[in-house]
């Protein structure tokens, strides 16, 4: 079924077809009347008629489809708990919203990371964009704003002009190190990942923003690369420290073990905070101390703007544009109070 049949049947002009599919039949311009849009509409309903969403977009109408782009792998199990409360947000606001989601999964992998412009991009399928990941390639960013096609980063960017939405990772780490410092803890240990993310960097920040300025304090961050795990606890027990940061939950529980085969007891010997989501570990763990981010929030806070950035009539201010969402504390067991 064509636009041209649909005219046909319905004994209009093409024309008239296009602008009821484009949803300018009520312009003041047009004034097409009721009566001949709805007989459009009742043809294009029996006959099941579905506009090519490449032509629409390049007719410059909305195919109320949004795109979703990750610089990193979303569905590995080793990032499920990163993704999976993203995902959840971005499904369900999309779904109030009226969009679909169409995930873009072709593009190639450079120096180990995720291209967003190749020769077989297929963003313009999209009304907008998206784009998830820890580190976001920054000429990539700079050349989409270029192009004035409408995204929104998921997580706080350095970039320049560049919307997102992300989470306040900086303030609810220094919030976590007051209440360690409150509870009598002066001997810190942060262990990082090795990263130059805005999220890890940010969680950087807030660990030593109250610390630099005690003379009391000692305080000591160090990058742990995937599988050194056991050469980094050799380090923090030489250290001693009385409190332990750590970014990862599984990276926590895999440092509670090597604490029990030591002879450590988890808080009495040495306080454990999380700085991330608790990760889906076994029930037999410790209730750990942590950063509860509001991915959910996240994803759907990202949405919305996203919509807004789309829309005639609502769009964002500049500080909406850059927000950043405040992170919940876990209360868990694994911070107490240092024994006089």
């Amino acid at each position: 079924m064509t636009q041209r049949k649909i005219a046909e049947l319905a004994g209009v002009s093409q024309a008239t077809v296009s602008l009821v599919l484009n949803g300018k039949a009520s312009d003041a311009s047009v004034r097409i009347p009721e009566e001949t849009r709805q007989r459009v509409l009742d043809v294009i309903r029996e006959t099941t008629y579905v506009a090519d969403p490449a032509a629409r977009r390049l007719a410059g109408a909305g195919n109320k489809i949004l795109g979703v782009f990750t610089y990193e792998p979303a569905f590995p199990s080793s990032s499920h708990d990163f993704y999976a409360p993203l995902l959840t947000g971005i499904e369900a606001k999309a779904e109030e919203q009226g969009f679909d989601l169409l995930m873009f999964t072709s593009a190639p992998v450079v120096e180990g990371r995720r291209r967003l412009f190749h020769e077989n991009n297929r963003l313009q399928l999209a009304d907008g964009c998206l784009l998830l990941g820890l580190e976001m390639d920054g000429a990539e960013l700079h050349r989409l704003l270029e192009t004035g096609f409408p995204f929104v980063a998921v997580g706080r960017r350095d970039a320049a002009g560049v919307p997102y939405v992300g989470i306040d990772y900086a303030t609810g780490t220094a919030a976590l190190v007051d209440r360690a410092l409150t509870l009598g803890h002066r001997r810190f240990f942060y262990l990082h990942k090795p990263s130059t993310g805005e999220a890890v960097v940010d969680r950087q920040e807030g660990f030593s923003r109250l610390l630099r300025a005690r003379d009391d304090v000692d305080h000591r961050m160090m990058p742990v690369h995937d599988g050194e795990l056991v050469s980094a606890w050799q380090t923090i027990t030489a250290y001693a420290p009385s409190v332990l940061f750590i970014e990862s939950a599984l990276d926590a529980v895999e440092l509670v073990r090597l604490a029990a085969e030591s002879g450590l007891s988890i808080p009495d010997d040495m306080s454990v905070v999380v700085l991330g989501e608790a990760a889906s570990y076994d029930a037999d763990h410790s209730d750990f101390t942590s950063i509860d981010p509001p991915r959910i929030p996240l994803g759907a806070a990202c949405v919305e703007l996203l919509a807004r950035l789309l829309s005639d009539d609502d769009q964002p201010t500049e500080e909406e544009r850059r927000t950043l969402l405040p992170c919940r504390i876990h209360d868990g067991a694994t911070l107490t109070a240092v024994a006089r």
